[in-house]
């Protein structure tokens, strides 16, 4: 990869069972730096930049249904609410949103690349 985009921290951030740790992993195979932001869980607001500050914020988001769904998660649709509510300020500032309820991780990873201005080699077949 080329850019200077390999040189930045990509912040990820979403509820849980978004592919917030999938991306990541893809991310980092990569070469790219990547910090998970727990958001979901913290009071603070701008917790997102205050811990990790990133050059470029990621905010990958499910649906109620699919996060139940993709983690078998026994929380109750407040709960659910309430995850949204806390991540609110990092939606508001994020740099990429992705609703990930219809996409595949590849689809993602790739949304993110090319977000970046980073084209997956490995599409390429090099």
């Amino acid at each position: 990869m080329e850019g200077t985009a390999t040189n930045m921290l990509v912040g990820i951030v979403g509820p849980c069972a978004s592919g917030k740790s999938t991306l990541g992993q893809a991310l980092k195979a990569r070469g790219l730096s990547v910090r998970q932001v727990a958001q979901e869980h913290s009071y603070v607001p701008r917790m997102w930049k205050l811990l990790t500050n990133p050059d470029y914020l990621v905010f990958l988001d499910a649906s109620f249904e699919v996060s139940t769904r993709r983690k078998n998660l026994t929380w109750s649709e407040r709960e659910y609410e309430e995850e949204q509510r806390r991540l609110s300020h990092a939606r508001q500032f994020c740099d990429l949103y992705l609703m990930t309820d219809r996409l595949s991780p590849e689809e993602v990873l790739q949304a993110v690349l090319h977000a970046l201005g980073l084209e997956d080699q490995s599409a390429q077949g090099v």
